[in-house]
């Protein structure tokens, strides 16, 4: 009687000829995979907001001084003929070289100004573009075996917000959209009263060079391209191609159309126009603060 092969060697031998299956690893679904595509734009849009929103107070405070400077000049000629010189006086022509200087100094911070309210619309630009570019689309077919994600939608039908999932932890595309879309509000208003102070401030020399008839309009181009971006940021009225009108944060918009010009310009005005620049009167510190601080426990990231 022969002796039975071990155990082992008779299970080797009946799974001869056997092909070795292996479970099939499931693809991962579109949506899972929007994810992590969805994050990474996410914080890339957000850091852009961030840096946008810096480089607008920066160019506002810079605008300010350049706005202040202006005024000082601008007053320091029209009160010039006034002024007790002192032991100045004997000096022949000295009234008029100082208001030769003064007039060229106003020319200088009207440049300056103009230069500093083309970086706030800039910065402007930039924030309406972060705001607008948080959504993920599925680039290519869904059957492909390497599944892509694009700013621009291919297909009409991707919302290109995963179906309104959170992206992190709680808050959906369009909630963050949302967000960002109230940040773009106060600075677009804020920018629109800014330009109203502006025309009205480089208006001092139009008077004082070629009287009222050289005066700036509301639907004057202040450099050239403004209504290019203006129209990018949604603030040209197209049917009539002029910006919106200002207004205060909770009020009624008003038509700089139809104001009263100002003929006599004096330090009191100044002092309110310059007062508004500072305190950027449509901008909520505190509600932008929380915004970012919001989003960033969302995300769990320090935006730099």
């Amino acid at each position: 009687m022969g002796t039975s092969p071990p155990f082992s060697s008779r299970t080797t031998s009946s799974s001869i000829g056997r092909p070795n299956l292996s479970p099939l690893s499931p693809s991962p679904s579109p949506s899972r995979l929007w994810r992590p595509a969805a994050q990474r734009n996410i914080r890339n849009q957000w850091s852009k907001l961030l840096s946008s929103k810096d480089r607008w107070f920066s160019a506002s405070s810079e605008g300010r001084s350049h706005a202040t400077a202006l005024v000082n000049a601008y007053l320091s000629q029209k009160y010039m003929p006034e002024m007790d010189l002192g032991v100045l006086k004997e000096m022949d022509g000295i009234r008029k070289k100082a208001c030769f200087k003064l007039a060229r100094k106003q020319e200088f911070y009207r440049s300056k100004l103009l230069s500093s309210y083309k970086d706030m619309v800039i910065a402007v630009t930039d924030l309406v573009k972060a705001s607008g570019s948080m959504r993920c689309y599925l680039k290519g077919s869904g059957s492909s075996t390497m599944i892509q994600y694009s700013s621009l939608p291919e297909n009409q039908s991707d919302p290109g917000d995963g179906g309104g999932l959170p992206v992190f932890s709680c808050l959906s595309i369009s909630i963050l959209e949302d967000l960002a879309s109230e940040l773009v509000h106060m600075f677009i208003s804020e920018l629109s009263l800014k330009r109203l102070l502006v025309i009205d401030l480089i208006s001092i020399i139009c008077m004082e060079d070629g009287g009222e008839d050289s005066l700036l309009s509301w639907s004057n181009e202040l450099y050239d391209g403004e209504f290019d971006c203006l129209r990018s940021n949604g603030m040209l009225v197209s049917d009539f191609c002029y910006p919106i009108h200002p207004q205060i944060m909770d009020w009624p918009p008003s038509d700089p159309l139809n104001r009263t010009l100002i003929k006599s310009h004096n330090s009191d005005v100044f002092q309110v126009y310059l007062t508004t620049w500072l305190v950027d009167v449509n901008i909520d510190m505190h509600r932008v603060d929380e915004i970012f601080s919001m989003v960033q426990e969302e995300m769990r990231v320090t935006l730099r």
